[in-house]
């Protein structure tokens, strides 16, 4: 978790590389956190280098989704995003609360785990 901040960006080849699955959480009640998904992607990407980027698995969740007064994301714009960027499984969870959180990392380990298995068969 380097929570996008720069100074955590010389780190990105020794955190990323060996990764199954790439998770990126945006803050549902900020606006700039959806926005730099596409960053976080690309980012993710670079430093990772894995071998098939195209079809790397990436789970993306939109947290906070209990403080529905301060929402500032709407869930089709995300949708729309996940879908041109190859079908990315979302989740809108609350951390605090814990909603979702079992279903958004149910997913994130079927996805680790299907890469995992199609890694070792390369």
């Amino acid at each position: 978790d380097t929570a996008g901040q720069e100074r955590f960006q010389s780190l990105g080849v020794a955190f990323y590389r060996g990764a199954d699955c790439c998770v990126l959480v945006f803050d549902l009640t900020n606006y700039k956190t959806y926005e730099s998904l596409e960053s976080w992607k690309d980012e993710f990407l670079i430093q990772a280098s894995p071998k098939d980027p195209e079809n790397f698995p990436f789970v993306i969740i939109g947290n906070k989704v209990d403080e529905t007064s301060k929402r500032k994301v709407q869930s089709l714009k995300v949708l729309h995003w996940c879908k041109s960027n190859n079908n990315i499984p979302y989740f809108e969870t609350s951390a605090k609360n814990a909603i979702n959180v079992d279903q958004a990392f149910d997913e994130i380990a079927r996805k680790a785990m299907k890469q995992e298995n199609q890694e070792d068969q390369m």
